[in-house]
């Protein structure tokens, strides 16, 4: 959730709260105390006021997942802000007889005070969840991005252990390159070799002949 919302918010259930109790300390008072504790509810219902704005700008800049959620919130603080303002239009036009005034401070000024503090109650249990869901989102965005962090240090992993591979496979492409050159040479020398010992074997025979025809020459003589 945005900061700038909460600290918006903390102070708009300040307010509330504070002009609730002003409402109901005015509905008691007469003449001149009266008409300056609702002056004083006036300005705070402007300040509140002030604060709704804040917020909702505010909540509109954000994400839609979020902003969806502070929107719902919002309007909660309006429809209190709105019992507020009712209750006051109930002070500044109350020209009422001393027994009307106690029946609506009996009836009426009651349950709506009532209903406001079950509205607030609501809208801080409200907050409660939402903040709840803000810390499930920001685990989650850690999670992901811890998932991230380790994905890219895997793929470095991978790409290193490529160029690994590859400046094996070159050098192995290199091993066979020599080995099949010493091949080559091992072969040719393996059949020179094999001419050397026909040869030798020829020039053998041939001085065995040669022996031999020089002997028979000899004896026969």
């Amino acid at each position: 959730m945005s900061d700038v919302f909460e600290r918006y918010e903390r102070q708009y259930c300040e307010i509330s709260a504070n002009l609730s109790k002003k409402c109901t300390a005015a509905a008691s008072l007469d003449g001149e105390r009266k008409k300056q504790k609702v002056s004083e509810i006036q300005t705070g219902l402007d300040e509140a006021e002030s604060l709704i704005r804040k917020m909702d700008l505010e909540a509109r800049s954000l994400q839609p997942n979020v902003k969806a959620v502070l929107l719902a919130k919002l309007r909660e603080y309006k429809s209190d802000l709105n019992n507020l303002k009712s209750e006051v239009k109930r002070l500044v036009s109350g020209n009422l007889n001393a027994a009307s005034r106690d029946e609506l401070l009996e009836s009426g000024m009651a349950d709506a005070l009532t209903a406001s503090a079950d509205q607030r109650s609501r809208l801080m249990m409200s907050t409660e969840r939402v903040n709840q869901s803000t810390d499930r989102i920001k685990d989650s965005r850690r999670t992901m991005l811890e998932t991230e962090e380790l994905g890219v240090s895997i793929l470095q992993d991978l790409s290193s252990q490529r160029q690994s591979l590859l400046h094996a496979h070159n050098t192995l492409h290199g091993v066979d390159d020599n080995v099949s050159k010493s091949k080559k040479v091992l072969t040719a020398m393996s059949r020179r070799m094999s001419r050397n010992k026909w040869i030798i074997g020829t020039v053998v025979a041939v001085l065995v002949i040669a022996i031999i025809l020089i002997l028979y020459f000899k004896l026969a003589k």
